[in-house]
């Protein structure tokens, strides 16, 4: 589909004004393409699949949903609309902001099939718009519009690598078939190597003296969130700064 046939699935009428009514709803065909995407991957969420899950046939759903694309903003929406930030802004940006990372995090976990989605630009259907107003409303009130742009994406940034890394991670493990402590028991004989040559300084401190990669995935996770969350305080005002844990 071109740029120029391409039509936001927001102004299409769900039902045309005229003629019977719908057999199926968007929201039935949507929950059924999550629902197999979280099983099989977003490629198998196909309309002959989707058909064959609701009963139907493949080619009636284009009366529904126009296009592949249309399909993905669809189930993109649907998945924003799992992030639930009710009564936010709540007058406390950090654990708004904390509430928010926890939230988008348990999201992608559920659903990594997510990170498969290209857009370059979001369709902004009615769940997103939501988290927008409520998520841009928490820092609005103190910094510009540009400010919270920059900040957000930030934070958003900051969610989105670590979530990847995790997730990726996870099905490198699987793949291996050995357990997390296997998996990094087999890297333990050249790491000893590579500490033993004294060539590398800075690696050998990492192995030796950190203490971040031994904590859990949700103590590293919050661990770097804070230090995120330190920058935003660090560009607020600081009468709406507040205290930094």
């Amino acid at each position: 589909m071109t740029d120029a046939e391409y039509v936001n699935i927001w102004m299409r009428p769900e039902r045309p004004a005229r003629g019977p009514k719908p057999l199926y709803s968007r929201a039935q065909i949507t929950e059924a393409a999550v629902r197999i995407a979280d099983a099989e991957g977003l490629e198998a969420a196909t309309m002959r699949r989707i058909a064959a899950e609701i009963g139907a046939g493949a080619m009636s759903l284009y009366r529904y949903v126009p296009s592949r694309d249309n399909l993905v903003e669809l189930m993109a929406d649907r998945l924003m609309g799992e992030i639930d930030l009710t009564g936010v802004p709540s007058g406390d940006w950090r654990a708004d902001l904390t509430r928010y990372a926890d939230e988008l995090r348990a999201m992608w976990l559920r659903h990594p099939w997510i990170g498969g989605v290209q857009r370059s630009l979001p369709s902004f259907g009615p769940n997103q718009l939501l988290l927008i107003e409520r998520l841009m409303g928490v820092l609005d009130p103190v910094v510009s519009i540009d400010e919270n742009l920059g900040l957000v994406a930030m934070l958003n940034s900051y969610v989105e690598g670590t979530v990847r890394e995790e997730i990726s991670s996870a099905e490198e493990v699987r793949r291996s078939g050995l357990s997390e402590s296997e998996w990094m028991a087999r890297s333990y004989p050249y790491v000893d190597r590579l500490v033993k040559s004294g060539e590398y300084p800075i690696f050998t401190k990492i192995v030796m003296e950190a203490r971040q990669p031994h904590l859990s995935r949700d103590d590293q996770f919050r661990y770097g969130l804070q230090r995120v969350l330190d920058c935003i305080a660090a560009a607020l005002p600081s009468t709406a700064a507040g205290p930094q844990d």
